[in-house]
């Protein structure tokens, strides 16, 4: 396509492609122009934190983010200030999420999720030796950097306590502790810890050990920590999950007992800690109370109308490798909760289609450019389903259509996607060439 690439400079930041979006914000692939290093962007709109009085939770999250410095934690570089808009640098974790890799395997191997659960109780115990306390732990949270090495992300939800002895009653239903449910307050330590314990039990399983319809059912299992080991589980992990979900809290095992059982300390490698970095939050300090005053520039420079032009490194970022056929080949067994699919068809042709399909699922539809917006009701008509298109332009007629969840179920999603693309079959391309080279890599491969 003609023209120049869009492009929006942040401050020194060359901002590229939205690649996660939730209620709140969204994550850009960005580049720091000084270095060369790719970052991730989190962008948040001021007159909706305003509007929606989330103000305070932002600049807790912020604050904590910069205090907790771990290898097993998402990293926060920086924090900026536009006009609009708030600015969070953040470390690029390309490997994706803990939760898709499940997904794709069903289950992981034993010593597999003992160092994913090594990494996490390494982290976990971190952040409350800093009087932090997550509060929402569950795979969706834990990302997979290029070594495979676990980060736990998405502070939203934490807090800063002297005591440890918190009231509020946050979390994901399926990972929360039965003390979190009461109204007599509980201790962050121990209900961080059994949440560390049901995502072992789901690394292990491939399933979550506490999963009802119904709230009610749900939360009277938990209360009884009515579950039980599969069958495949070695005597030193169902002995550890049992002593970790264990529904009295102050019987439960605590960090300390994780790290001397026999089960955990295999093959663990402790994490050295050195000297704790000096954390400045002038910067978080200078978004929030001097807003109108602490600006940086923002720049967009823009092509001729089309869809963005996606370079080769956020091409190999977003294949997670330097094998792109998995950008190509769509015939795989799992999706995730980003998708997406390659057409030959001009960019214009694709979003009137995806704009007919869509009307013919009843499915509402919003369009910005050459980026989509479908909202519907979840099959359980209970809550919003929302999903993000976006078209990218990655050689001369050559287009890549990105699918994202934004809100809803993980599988009602899946089943959206498979549906969406059997519709979608007039203009999504699906090259025999890189078809056939994948399955030879496939066979051939050890």
């Amino acid at each position: 396509m003609a023209g120049a690439a869009r492009k929006k400079l942040v401050g020194r930041y060359e901002v590229g492609r939205t690649i996660g979006q939730g209620a709140f914000a969204k994550v850009k692939f960005a580049v720091d122009s000084d270095t060369g290093a790719a970052v991730a962007m989190k962008v948040l709109d001021k007159a909706t934190i305003l509007n929606h009085r989330m103000m305070h939770q932002i600049k807790r999250e912020i604050s904590i983010m910069k205090i907790v410095r771990h290898p097993n934690i998402v990293r926060l570089n920086e924090v900026l200030a536009g006009q609009t808009k708030i600015y969070i640098i953040l470390e690029l974790i390309t490997g994706g999420e803990l939760f898709d890799k499940i997904a794709r395997q069903g289950k992981l191997r034993e010593n597999e999720s003992r160092k994913y659960f090594q990494q996490l109780i390494d982290a976990i115990d971190y952040c409350h030796s800093k009087g932090v306390y997550h509060r929402d732990l569950k795979p969706e949270n834990l990302l997979l950097d290029s070594h495979g090495n676990l980060k736990v992300t998405d502070f939203g939800l934490s807090t800063l306590s002297q005591n440890g002895f918190l009231h509020t009653t946050c979390g994901t239903p399926n990972y929360v502790a039965p003390e979190v449910l009461s109204k007599d307050g509980y201790d962050g330590s121990a209900a961080d810890v059994w949440s560390c314990g049901v995502i072992l039990y789901v690394l292990m399983a491939g399933y979550l050990p506490f999963e009802e319809n119904d709230l009610p059912t749900l939360y009277d299992k938990i209360t009884a920590a009515h579950f039980s080991c599969p069958d495949w589980f070695s005597s030193g992990a169902k002995s550890l999950i049992q002593r970790i979900l264990d529904p009295n809290p102050k019987t439960r095992m605590t960090v300390e007992g994780i790290r001397a059982d026999a089960w955990f300390k295999n093959n663990y490698v402790a994490h050295k800690r050195g000297e704790d970095e000096n954390v400045c939050l002038d910067d978080v300090q200078a978004v929030f109370d001097n807003i109108e005053d602490k600006y940086v520039s923002e720049q967009v420079t823009h092509n001729d109308g089309g869809p963005l032009i996606m370079n080769a490194f956020e091409m190999i970022t977003l294949s997670q490798g330097l094998d792109l056929s998995s950008l190509f080949d769509r015939q795989q067994e799992y999706v995730k909760r980003q998708t997406r699919f390659v057409s030959r068809k001009p960019a214009r042709t694709i979003a009137a289609t995806i704009q007919v399909v869509a009307d013919s699922m009843g499915i509402k539809v919003h369009s910005y450019n050459y980026k989509l917006r479908l909202e519907g009701v979840s099959s359980n008509k209970m809550s919003p389903f929302a999903v993000v298109l976006e078209i990218f332009e990655v050689a001369p007629s050559l287009f890549m259509v990105d699918v994202r969840k934004v809100a809803g179920d993980t599988l009602e999603y899946h089943r959206f996607y498979k549906n969406l693309c059997s519709k979608l079959e007039s203009i999504i391309w699906r090259p025999i060439e890189v078809s056939a080279k994948s399955a030879l890599l496939r066979t051939t491969t050890c």
